[in-house]
């Protein structure tokens, strides 16, 4: 296998990102990490074709001292007994504003993969690798946690002088807070209609039922004592 890919990062960006195994891991498209394990470790789905195979395995990137860079990948069908194992080498070159990646090496599978037509396994293959490489590019681009900002103004020392004391609250204002937390959890139509409370409340009426009661019966007891004397006034008449 021999294949080249150009990526819209320079060689010493993705330098970076090979550096760093979390940032590979991220870079292979369709991996889902296990829960624990070292990055790269996991599994992913392939497409070729109309059929799709998803294998568990590691992913591993290792550094020559020439200045390419080993990939190494080895996984299992998640259900079945075919295996994948990949040796790649990557050798990163600067070309303009972007860089050259060149991938060489070979791959063997068996299983599911090796029924399949030879030009779709070779071209998803293709597809993966593209990606991969891409990815790469993509994972140095990602915004690094920003730094607090520092501003050059002197803050101004907190004063020591005593916080001021609150005065009371006039009657009026105490009044109208009471009422208000009188009618937190009522209704509007009871807040509507309630009555006015405090100093702004009405006056009650005078209550007259008292002296309604004693005019009642002072009546009967006033005309029975002019009945009384009319009778005695004419019994002595007669007697006269």
């Amino acid at each position: 296998m021999e294949h080249q890919v150009y990526v819209p990062a320079p060689a010493s960006r993705l330098r970076e990102a090979l550096a760093d195994p979390a940032r590979v891991a991220r870079a292979l498209p369709g991996l889902q990490q296990d829960a624990g394990a070292a990055p790269g470790t996991g599994r992913v789905k392939v497409r070729i074709g109309s059929h799709s195979i998803t294998y568990r395995g590691t992913l591993r990137v290792s550094a020559h001292e020439d200045g390419s860079y080993a990939v190494d990948a080895d996984a299992t069908e998640a259900r079945g007994p075919g295996t994948v194992k990949v040796a790649l080498t990557l050798r990163l070159a600067d070309t303009g504003e972007g860089c050259g990646v060149t991938v060489t090496g070979t791959a063997t599978a068996d299983g599911r993969v090796a029924e399949l037509p030879p030009e779709a396994v070779e071209s998803a293959a293709t597809r993966l690798l593209n990606r991969f490489v891409e990815g790469l590019g993509e994972a140095w681009a990602e915004s690094p946690a920003q730094p607090e900002p520092v501003f050059e103004t002197e803050v101004p020392p907190p004063s020591l002088a005593p916080e001021p004391v609150e005065e009371p609250l006039p009657e009026i204002f105490a009044e109208a807070a009471h009422a208000r937390r009188t009618m937190i959890g009522r209704s509007a139509e009871e807040v509507d209609h309630a009555p006015p409370r405090g100093r702004y409340a009405p006056v009650p009426a005078p209550q007259t039922v008292a002296a309604a009661s004693a005019l009642r019966w002072a009546a009967p007891a006033a005309a029975l004592a002019l009945a009384s004397a009319i009778v005695v006034t004419r019994a002595l008449r007669k007697r006269r």
